[in-house]
């Protein structure tokens, strides 16, 4: 199967979501006076941004900066509010969404965390460093332990957008033969700068 070299730069606009895909809710629970559950008011996030030349969005549906989190007299809400997280936060969770133009290929990268990767809409192909491939298509999940990767959005033959939920999670140091193993982010470093 052929994969267009580079999508149309500004397939992504400033809105939000990409075009073609779903708006997503997001449903953030809290507690009444009683000690109930509640429902606070649903939104879509607070941090959304197109990255690339438009060529994807994120958007962060929840992040946390320490385990366990402290829920109380909602901090926890607080801080995922007040900033767009990093990569990852050590000793925290983020929870992102990103929608992939059509025929994206993100760069080799690596955090080292334990990365959920579940598709949500399209098809996708996971490619490691050591060039084995795995095709996952809505509902597959991948879990990377630390894992060089990278992503390629193949839904309708690359002429579709597409949709991938990550929930990473901070991890120890890795040691393969006695070497730790770094992290990099490759062209996407200019992403997260900043965070």
């Amino acid at each position: 199967m052929e994969h267009p070299s580079k999508p149309a730069a500004g397939f992504i606009t400033q809105d939000f979501p990409a075009p073609g895909l779903k708006r997503i809710q997001r449903h953030i629970t809290s507690f009444d006076e009683h000690g109930k559950s509640i429902f606070l008011p649903t939104d879509c996030g607070e941090h959304h941004r197109v990255m690339g030349e438009g060529e994807a969005l994120a958007n962060i549906i929840y992040s946390t900066r320490e385990t366990p989190v402290d829920i109380n007299e909602e901090v926890d809400i607080s801080k995922a509010k007040e900033k767009e997280p990093p990569i990852y936060y050590p000793g925290g969770t983020v929870v992102r969404m990103v929608d992939f133009g059509p025929g994206l290929e993100s760069p080799m990268h690596r955090a080292i965390t334990l990365d959920y990767g579940i598709v949500l809409e399209g098809v996708f192909e996971l490619e490691l460093d050591s060039g084995e491939k795995r095709i996952m298509r809505p509902g597959d999940v991948s879990v990377k332990r630390a894992a060089a990767h990278k992503w390629r959005n193949i839904t309708g033959q690359g002429t579709l957008p597409g949709r991938m939920l990550y929930v990473l999670l901070d991890c120890k140091d890795v040691i393969v033969n006695g070497s730790k193993i770094e992290g990099y982010l490759g062209e996407l470093q200019k992403e997260y700068a900043d965070k």
